[in-house]
């Protein structure tokens, strides 16, 4: 009930506040505080003098604008005309790059089909020296340089390896002993 009570006096309290505060409103607006509006009116009321704006020589700007409208328009121009070259420079550059990609992926086809024929090549060469007698191919083996020999002999049987290396003059044979041991020494082992 005390909550009730306490509403109600709130309430008439904040009516209260509202109502004086219109009143107030309306005594400044009749004792003339409005004053201010009242003379501004009497300032353009017929037969004042009103104020002057500075003078502006109409002419003058118009020329200056004129001439400003002009430079406006060559620039445009002279930026429209860099974009034209840009854009015709921009598609001789992807006409070049894409003939570019065109010939760098024929250029590795010829190389892929080189690689190949030269792997089967060897690999040929190799069978033939397996296939020969162990002598004569320790022959041909001791005219050869030794990287060279030794490209071979790690490609043929072990047992055909062998039987030439051992027909070899016994410098000849440990200079490609070592050649073919140490062939994967440099590999990175990590």
């Amino acid at each position: 009930m005390k909550q009730r009570k306490t509403r109600k006096r709130t309430a008439r309290g904040a009516l209260t506040v509202i109502m004086i505060l219109f009143l107030g409103s309306g005594a400044i607006r009749i004792t003339g505080f409005t004053g201010q509006a009242f003379a501004r009116e009497d300032a353009l009321a017929p037969g004042t003098v009103q104020p002057t704006m500075p003078s502006v020589d109409v002419a003058a700007a118009i020329s200056a604008l004129s001439v400003r409208e002009e430079k406006v328009a060559q620039t445009e121009k002279r930026v429209e005309a860099r974009l034209k070259v840009l854009a015709a420079a921009e598609a001789d550059f992807e006409t070049s790059r894409a003939a570019l990609i065109e010939a760098e992926e024929a250029l590795a086809d010829t190389i892929a089909v080189a690689e190949t024929a030269m792997e089967n090549d060897i690999a040929q060469l190799a069978t033939v020296y397996e296939k020969m007698k162990p002598k004569d191919a320790a022959k041909l083996f001791a005219q050869m340089d030794p990287e060279f020999a030794a490209g071979f002999l790690a490609r043929m049987k072990t047992d055909v390896a062998a039987a030439v290396l051992s027909g070899l003059d016994p410098a000849q044979a440990y200079t490609i002993s070592v050649l073919l041991a140490g062939r994967n020494g440099n590999v990175p082992k990590e």
